[in-house]
């Protein structure tokens, strides 16, 4: 009878050991359900002198998209550093961090209210609160849905157009080196025009990757880089992902990743590539 009553014992015993001897789960932390800026999507978005930075964004397809800017030190606290910055393309502008300073490019402006727009504006600021408007009027077209990236010491723009109330993608390339005087690198790079796609900097090269064209509709899964946006080639491999568009692209681990997006249907999956490191220099 003891022997009876002490198998389930140790039985609850070992498991409880192996539970705390298991190795815990990473997982994600809520750090705030509410942060002090509006619920919003499309708003831009960088890492800038160790803080988090959000820029604008998209409340509604009938109201003017805001101009807030906000950063945070923690992800928790924020703070607002303007209420209405100068620009007011803030609907998918493209931003990112270049020479020592925030950018923020294009975008879409009033939904599909009267007066909508693109924009080909270049703004540029050093602390969030006081922006410099670079140019009133890049060379490339306004547009949005568009990709930016730096690679050493030049940003470079590419793709993106028009969704709404006439579809119109692009296929362009643009470099700076100062973001007020622009050089098309190319009209037409050899990957089609597109919106919705992702890029990344991997191995001294542009990337770009998948999207979205219309007329007929339709998703992409090609790949492409290049060292200088001007010439591009198109990367192959026996396995790939399925076609899609707005998904993420990441450089994490030595390696480039992509994840989720549209894929029809929706994708969860994530996939990644590992190129070694002399791979270009050793192709013939």
């Amino acid at each position: 009878m003891r022997k009876l009553l002490l198998a389930p014992i140790l039985a609850l015993l070992f498991s409880t050991l192996v539970f705390a001897q298991a190795p815990s789960q990473p997982d994600w932390v809520r750090e705030t359900s509410s942060a002090d800026w509006k619920a919003r999507d499309s708003q831009g978005e960088l890492v800038f002198n160790n803080k988090l930075w959000i820029f604008g964004g998209w409340f509604n397809s009938y109201e003017a998209p805001p101009r807030d800017v906000w950063s945070s030190e923690n992800g928790k606290d924020w703070k607002l550093v303007t209420e209405k910055a100068p620009w007011i393309h803030s609907d998918l502008p493209m931003t990112i961090t270049f020479n020592n300073k925030m950018w923020f490019m294009g975008g879409w402006y009033n939904g599909r209210l009267p007066g909508h727009s693109a924009s080909n504006q270049v703004w540029s600021s050093d602390d969030g609160k006081d922006w410099k408007q670079e140019t009133d009027k890049a060379p490339w077209s306004p547009r949005a849905y568009h990709q930016a990236a730096v690679l050493g010491d030049t940003m470079y723009v590419f793709g993106g157009g028009n969704y709404v109330p006439k579809y119109h993608a692009n296929n362009d390339v643009w470099s700076t080196k100062d973001g007020k005087n622009w050089k098309q690198e190319t009209d037409k790079a050899p990957w089609n025009p597109r919106l919705w796609f992702s890029s990344a900097v991997y191995r001294d090269r542009i990337w770009v990757m998948g999207g979205w064209s219309n007329n007929p509709s339709k998703n992409w899964g090609d790949i492409w880089h290049s060292k200088d946006g001007k010439n591009w080639e198109k990367f192959q491999s026996k396995t790939c992902w399925k076609e899609r568009h707005e998904h993420s692209a990441f450089v994490f681990q030595d390696k480039i990743w992509i994840a989720g997006g549209h894929a029809q249907p929706l994708s969860n999956e994530t996939w990644s590539l590992f190129l070694p490191k002399d791979y270009f220099a050793n192709k013939p």
